[in-house]
């Protein structure tokens, strides 16, 4: 660990918490349906995109109304985007002349992209055509992202609200998600990444001439458009199959450095615009404290393990103070490849920069339990805020078990309803992945996609599992994904980790919204200091640590002390 390798994660990280505070001030405007800096040239526009969908702005919906709105877009989205990829031989803007995508190939990624996972059993540069990347893939990026956030101040509005029998209209909160918040964003970094050196052009390749003279055909796009949204979206699907450590993608160490911003700067925004939208900025500088607090340590232990080196390549004379670069870009190296691995997975964003499969056994134990916790910290856009909000909930719930009070959090009793959706939505994350996990390593289909073997196999099937769940879309690239084993059992686990985890959220919302607000009393947990803080750290612990400590202790961590005794895999 060197003090160039900190400060820049420092620089980085400071940079997120500058530009998150106004954003998650702008973004609470916008949802709230406020007048804001974009409104005298968007609001015309949002109005003619209400009359051509036939919705009235005005009309708010119960939980249940929204959720099934929300179900409804997702399957024609789902249906829309299959179709697309299956007909994309027969479609135009396709100069490669790819022919259209298998069908459990298709099924997969557009269970991807719709649950905004955009896990990628694929190279999109030799299987996707430009319109299916552009109509399809990037309209996703948008769409799915919107839809988390809409999701997320569904929730927000449960806790703001007294007696309302509504949480909002979710075509409005998508319209509005999509029209103010992620477009304008995506167009400016879209041209800052241009200007870095990222390609955008509807061209399908380029010759280059080698040192050596010889020629080479270099597939390109529009690049630079995806990539914005795939970061500020929290999406992950690039248009390379090297993803962001293509240098097309993101070329040198600012367009690094622009990249991590993207994709941490709308999750923490999302956490001041909760406090901002409860009416009590320290709820939300509480969550966002939190967020910070779970990404600082799992970059530090990542970077930490990273940077010592491989023990194995040291024993034989090889200088480890470079750190461990196997699967890693020079240009970027173990600090950056290290706070880019927690930051996707911390985001479920799924972007990578470096290969996660090639980090040292506690390396690659960072990004694994960042998605086995949800991605959390500080979480995808919207669905970061509902699961730490879930976590506020389960972790006030404790607290007044423990002094014999109703639990209450932000004037809301917790009852029994709540807390059987909350433990019915954190429950569904250990249910996919070790279930689907534990069958693929009794199958013979499933153990045939590794391509190693022992522990550190057994953490690619884990890994795939839990990116697939959380929605997170990142991969330890040894586990080949495309056979219809995994393109199927991956793309319900997308499913369940998504729909099976929001609708209780949702159901939630309802119910806070629902009841009466009640004024905070001597008794009062406070939910806004250090103590709070300290308990939220201590329930993910609990709950997550603790619950999959067995298969950690089967994968990555038998995998570092066999690796100190000499044995590699």
């Amino acid at each position: 660990m060197t003090s160039i390798g900190l400060a820049q994660i420092a620089i980085v990280l400071l940079a997120v918490i500058v530009a998150a505070i106004p954003l998650g001030n702008y973004i609470a405007a916008v949802l709230a349906g406020e007048r804001s800096l974009l409104s005298p040239a968007l609001s015309p526009l949002e109005r003619v995109f209400y009359r051509l969908a036939g919705v009235d702005p005005a009309r708010e919906q119960n939980w249940l109304a929204y959720a099934m709105a929300m179900l409804a877009f997702s399957v024609v989205g789902f249906v829309s985007l299959y179709a697309l990829q299956r007909l994309q031989a027969y479609l135009p803007l396709n100069p490669q002349g790819f022919s259209g995508v298998p069908a459990d190939l298709a099924f997969n990624t557009s269970m991807s992209f719709v649950t905004n996972t955009n896990w990628q059993n694929y190279g999109g540069e030799s299987t996707m055509s430009h319109l299916t990347q552009m109509l399809g893939l990037t309209v996703h990026n948008f769409l799915s992202a919107a839809a988390g956030l809409a999701m997320a101040f569904a929730l927000v509005r449960g806790f703001s609200r007294a007696e309302s029998p509504t949480i909002g209209n979710f075509w409005v909160d998508l319209t509005r998600s999509t029209l103010y918040v992620l477009l304008p964003m995506s167009i400016v970094v879209a041209l800052a990444l241009v200007a870095l050196g990222v390609p955008q052009t509807l061209q399908g390749s380029i010759e280059a001439t080698t040192l050596e003279g010889a020629k080479q055909t270099l597939a390109i796009g529009p690049v630079a458009s995806q990539e914005a949204i795939k970061e500020l979206g929290t999406n992950g699907g690039g248009f390379f199959n090297a993803n962001s450590a293509h240098p097309f993608e993101n070329p040198n160490a600012l367009s690094n450095m622009l990249e991590i911003w993207a994709l941490l700067v709308i999750p923490f925004a999302t956490a001041f615009a909760f406090g901002r939208a409860v009416f009590d900025d320290r709820q939300g500088r509480a969550i966002a404290i939190t967020m910070m607090i779970v990404l600082v340590a799992g970059v530090s232990v990542a970077y930490w393990a990273e940077a010592g080196g491989n023990p194995l390549l040291t024993e034989i004379g090889v200088d480890p103070s470079p750190g461990n670069m196997e699967g890693k870009e020079v240009r970027f190296g173990p600090a950056m490849s290290a706070l880019f691995a927690a930051s996707t997975t911390g985001t479920s964003c799924g972007a990578v920069n470096a290969m996660h499969d090639s980090f040292m056994p506690l390396g690659g134990l960072v990004p694994l339990f960042n998605m086995l916790m949800g991605s959390i910290a500080p979480g995808g856009v919207g669905a970061g805020l509902y699961g730490f909000l879930v976590l506020a909930i389960i972790a006030v719930f404790i607290a007044g078990l423990m002094v014999g009070r109703t639990p209450e959090y932000l004037g809301k009793k917790i009852e029994t309803r709540e807390m059987k959706l909350a433990m019915l939505a954190v429950l569904i994350y250990p249910l996919s992945v070790l279930v689907f996990t534990g069958v693929s390593v009794m199958l013979q289909t499933g153990l045939a996609s590794l391509n190693n073997a022992g522990p550190h196999g057994l953490s690619e099937i884990l890994y795939a599992f839990a990116s697939a769940t959380d929605n997170n879309g990142s991969a330890f690239a040894g586990l080949t994904g495309n056979t219809p084993w995994y393109n199927t059992t991956l793309g319900v686990a997308m499913l369940l980790g998504r729909f099976a985890f929001v609708i209780p959220v949702l159901a939630i919302a309802g119910a806070f919204a629902a009841k009466k607000k009640g004024a905070a009393s001597v008794g009062t947990f406070p939910t806004h200091g250090p103590l709070f803080i300290g308990l939220l750290l201590g329930v993910i612990v609990i709950l997550y640590l603790l619950q999959y400590f067995p298969a950690f202790a089967l994968g990555p961590i038998v995998e570092h002390f066999a690796l100190l005794a000499g044995k590699t895999f």
